[in-house]
């Protein structure tokens, strides 16, 4: 799961849904609290104009009339308190009631001030409501409080809150889920050229990236890749016909040499140059190894021959080339023994396939000496197949392990047989063809020669 997560963090892709998804819920988020503070503004505002016209209307009535043009007012405004909940109080000067339907001046209210929230009860009211309400001191000394019941004003507030919290949750749904769909469509985007690069990775040379013509960056991405894929198809054509030309050039001129050789050893007579010729056409012989072996490691690793794979049964590919190697191995002391789990098949390049086992088998039973016995395995590791020679030889030194798998390398002790030195590179390379790798392991003891794809 660390691993996961830690992938997750590294990845551009996630990277940007994170950042979309939260340029997206920052922007829906300021708008939504921009329209809750703005509406809750603009109802306190009302509500407090409302009261505050009410006062003013109230002190305008008395500054024409004085108390009974005030108190007419009063009553004409609260026989409506119906339809409009009023609250209006006319006090003396120490707080007795003259006018209004509080039965008290409220004790927390000053004789001035502009707006102020509090419960009250109404005359005749059994609960209390919430009001705001407005209280100023008239010429005469007496004390004049105006106000509004807010009740519903504030339940209006509260259901605009609930519906702008519902209005985020929703935008928050949104915003994540249209983030992930723009990283979705970035993600196949660039899938289609990681795919694209897969298929030709395998062999198969043919194929495009995917081109939709609207001139947009990824169209440009995928024409420069495009490009480049048309140049790779050439290079590697003209490589297959450089390499099928240079094996009929190379080994025509070799074969014939071998053969005049051939001619001269059965018609000399002359000891010393019948010892020598031999020693010549051997050095041929092993010439003509090092050019096929090297035209065949080329060609794997420029990815030709993965159009002739084909479904294998692997028990009985190695059964086959235990048959085939047995005799060479008994003749050299050594039994071989196939240990393959059953009803194991995987796509392969039979041939190359064989021959690079092949090639580990022989390495086996030249340089696994005071060894007695040679295991060909297969088995599942680690969600692949692992194809495997095994000795009981004297092994490779770890530190050394690299330095025979380099091409034309050949350890010191090896120097005394021949070989060209390309074996092991071989075997590397039909690992690569096949997607997979090549590793010398300890077998303890002895030497276990791995194929992982």
């Amino acid at each position: 799961m660390t691993l996961r997560w830690g992938q997750l963090a590294r990845s551009v892709i996630a990277r940007f849904v994170i950042i979309a998804f939260l340029v997206q819920l920052t922007v829906t988020g300021g708008i939504l609290l921009f329209v809750q503070q703005s509406s809750e503004s603009a109802l306190a505002a009302e509500q407090k104009a409302l009261v505050t016209d009410l006062r003013e209307d109230l002190v305008s009535a008395w500054h024409a009339g004085g108390d009974a043009a005030l108190i007419r007012i009063i009553d004409a405004r609260l026989a409506q308190a119906h339809a409009s909940p009023l609250v209006i109080l006319l006090a003396t000067a120490k707080e007795d009631p003259i006018r209004g339907n509080l039965g008290d001046w409220p004790t927390v209210i000053p004789a001035e001030t502009d707006w102020r929230a509090i419960e009250l009860y109404r005359t005749g009211s059994d609960r209390a409501e919430l009001m705001g309400v407005s209280s100023t001191t008239l010429p005469n000394g007496e004390r004049l409080l105006a106000g509004h019941v807010i009740t519903s004003s504030v339940r209006l507030a509260r259901v605009n809150e609930e519906a702008i919290t519902a209005a985020l949750v929703i935008g928050v749904i949104f915003a994540l889920l249209s983030a992930l769909l723009i990283g979705r469509v970035l993600s196949n985007q660039i899938q289609a050229v990681v795919t694209t690069a897969s298929d030709v990775g395998e062999g198969r040379l043919g194929r495009r990236v995917p081109i939709d013509g609207s001139g947009d960056a990824f169209d440009a991405l995928g024409e420069a890749v495009n490009a480049m894929l048309d140049r790779i198809e050439a290079l590697v054509s003209q490589l297959r016909m450089m390499t099928d030309g240079l094996a009929h050039d190379l080994r025509s001129p070799v074969t014939r040499i071998k053969v005049t050789l051939e001619r001269a050893i059965i018609e000399t007579e002359d000891e010393t140059a019948l010892a020598a010729l031999e020693r010549v056409s051997g050095e041929a012989e092993t010439l003509l190894g090092m050019l096929s072996t090297a035209l065949l490691i080329s060609r794997a690793e420029a990815g030709i021959g993965r159009d002739r794979f084909v479904d294998t049964d692997i028990a009985a590919l190695l059964e086959d080339l235990a048959e085939v190697y047995g005799p060479l191995a008994e003749d050299r002391g050594f039994e071989i023994a196939v240990e393959a789990e059953p009803g194991l098949h995987a796509p392969l390049h039979r041939e190359l396939m064989g021959q690079a086992l092949g090639n580990l088998i022989e390495n086996a039973t030249k340089y696994a000496e005071g060894g007695r016995r040679i295991v060909i395995g297969a088995a599942h590791e680690a969600g692949g197949i692992t194809l495997s020679v095994a000795d009981d030889g004297p092994g490779i030194p770890a530190e050394r392990r690299a330095e025979a798998l380099s091409r034309f390398g050949r350890l010191d002790p090896a120097r005394h047989v021949t070989g060209s030195g390309l074996g092991l590179s071989l075997v590397e390379a039909v690992a690569r063809l096949h997607q997979g790798s090549f590793t010398l392991e300890d077998n303890a003891p002895g030497l276990r020669a791995a194929i992982r794809f």
